[in-house]
């Protein structure tokens, strides 16, 4: 069988690992919002939580650099692609949660207001200024579960 032939395996999301400049201070941050930190054994060298369905992990950031094999600086000030999204049932809780974000050392990028296509959301950012969306938005359902189910 040739490398053409093979299935390709299941896709799957996993993990979502941040650089950061301190993994203690960005831990102590994370298990403040209320995640719950795993394999504590690793100690500050590296920080693991569950999130409801995917891992956060959180890592020197000149380590990852050098892990993924890119250049450690300059270190972006600016946006950097990517954000982390914090999905909630309700305009309520977008609101509390930015609001507990915030009382946890979060800093506020944008308030949370009514988006064109019909939801509503606001933006904080961790301590090394990672983005994260906290949104309700249509079509997006959190379950019980905490996990995120997607209209089809």
């Amino acid at each position: 069988m040739s490398k053409t032939d093979l299935p390709p395996p299941p896709a799957r999301f996993t993990v979502v690992t941040l650089g950061v400049a301190d993994v203690g201070r960005s831990a102590a941050f994370y298990a403040a919002l209320g995640f719950a930190r795993k394999l504590a054994v690793a100690g500050d060298n590296v920080a693991f939580f569950e999130t409801g369905g995917s891992v956060l992990a959180l890592y020197p950031w000149d380590s990852l650099a050098r892990d993924a094999a890119l250049p450690e600086a300059p270190r972006p000030a600016a946006f950097r692609g990517v954000t982390l999204a914090w999905n909630c049932r309700s305009e309520a809780e977008v609101d509390a949660v930015l609001a507990f974000a915030l009382s946890q050392g979060a800093t506020s990028l944008k308030a949370a207001h009514h988006t064109d296509y019909g939801g509503y959301s606001g933006y904080f950012s961790d301590p090394d200024g990672h983005p994260w969306e906290v949104v309700t938005a249509p079509g997006i359902e959190v379950g019980d579960d905490r996990r995120v189910h997607l209209a089809d």
